[in-house]
């Protein structure tokens, strides 16, 4: 009971955290549940924090670009979205176009250009925070074990529970996927693994720190992807290769027209993408539900009274519903990375086949 008080209590705060503008009740039918959905998928200069009545309170982040013609710019993202399209040391954010959202570049015949952007927005600011995250968790346990000796009592509390974890996923996934050369990429693996956990579980806190949408943005998903394609193909084997470039097959099906070598050239780029999707577009799926149900509140607002409670109760239990199944899904994505990944890599370590 206490844990779903607790989930009920962050959904509550997930409603809160939505910036919708006080109204009156007839008003409450022009509230756009897709711009709110959109909203807080999106990346942003700013991350919103709350909003009390007519008052917004935001974090503002740094812009930092870089322009051909007057070299490098840091300022804060303030300056650019209150300003109502006004530009601030020659940079906006565009409000249409191909650049929608993206700062630009206002040259003096009025041309917009995107300068080289590496300012902080809200997705690095959280993948910055969850990797500390992620690095205190991993510390905290080590340091345990460092003061420990082979002969102490096995851990306890948070230190067991790691342990456990740990050792689920080395000795289930990895050494199991991967083969005898296992220790070699268990760093990797268990990084990413306990990386996209981590992140997965804090785009589900609807307070800050939490909610950025990291491991729904492709950007991230696809260095992971990148990671592993690396891992996979930097160390794989001459057996891995040769059965990719000559493989046992009928010879009219490698020469003189390569049809098998190239179908498993074109597998070498399959396996990473279909990574990156799937953890990609699980995640951000599971946010846009969860936004989408909590919206039914507002855009129910104005129907009257019995529509507008029956359809709050039940988005509310949807909404506690879906965060259990999204904590679920938090982990089995992860899972799923690293048991993929792993198994890439095993295939990457095959040995030569002896009759």
């Amino acid at each position: 009971m206490k844990a779903m008080k607790y989930i009920a209590g962050l959904v509550l705060c997930l409603m809160l955290a939505i910036p919708v503008k006080a109204s009156e009740p007839q008003e409450a039918e022009k509230v756009d549940a897709k711009e709110i959905v959109f909203h807080h998928i999106q990346d942003a200069y700013e991350w919103h924090i709350t909003s009390w009545g007519d008052k917004h309170f935001s974090l503002s982040l740094p812009i930092i670009v870089y322009s051909n013609e007057s070299g490098w710019h840091c300022f804060s993202s303030a300056h650019l979205l209150h300003s109502e399209g006004e530009t601030y040391e020659g940079f906006k954010i565009a409000t249409e176009g191909d650049y929608e959202g993206k700062v630009v570049e206002v040259k003096a015949n009025g041309e917009e250009v995107r300068p080289f952007d590496l300012s902080i927005t809200k997705t690095v600011l959280s993948l910055f925070i969850n990797c500390l995250v992620v690095i205190g968790v991993i510390l905290y346990t080590a340091r345990w074990y460092k003061r420990s000796s082979p002969e102490s009592p096995a851990p306890k509390g948070f230190v067991g529970f790691m342990e456990m974890f740990i050792m689920m996923i080395e000795e289930d996934v990895i050494k199991s996927c991967v083969g005898k050369d296992y220790k070699k990429y268990s760093p990797y693996l268990l990084t990413a693994f306990f990386f996209i956990f981590v992140n997965n579980i804090m785009g589900l806190i609807p307070v800050f720190p939490g909610g950025g949408n990291v491991t729904g943005n492709i950007a991230v998903t696809v260095v992971l992807a990148l990671c592993t394609f690396l891992a996979v193909n930097l160390f794989g084997t001459k057996e891995y290769w040769k059965e990719i470039l000559w493989p046992e097959v009928p010879t009219w099906l490698k020469c003189p027209v390569p049809l098998m070598p190239a179908i498993e050239l074109f597998g070498i780029f399959t396996k990473p993408f279909a990574l990156m999707i799937r953890l990609f577009a699980n995640i951000m799926a599971g946010h846009s539900i969860i936004l989408a149900l909590t919206s039914i509140v507002f855009v129910t607002a104005g129907m009257g009274a019995v529509i507008s409670t029956s359809m709050t109760v039940v988005s509310v239990l949807f909404c506690i519903f879906m965060n259990c199944v999204e904590v679920l899904v938090a982990f089995i994505q992860a899972y799923v990375f690293t048991m993929l990944s792993a198994v890439f890599i095993g295939m990457s370590r095959a040995e030569a086949h002896h009759s």
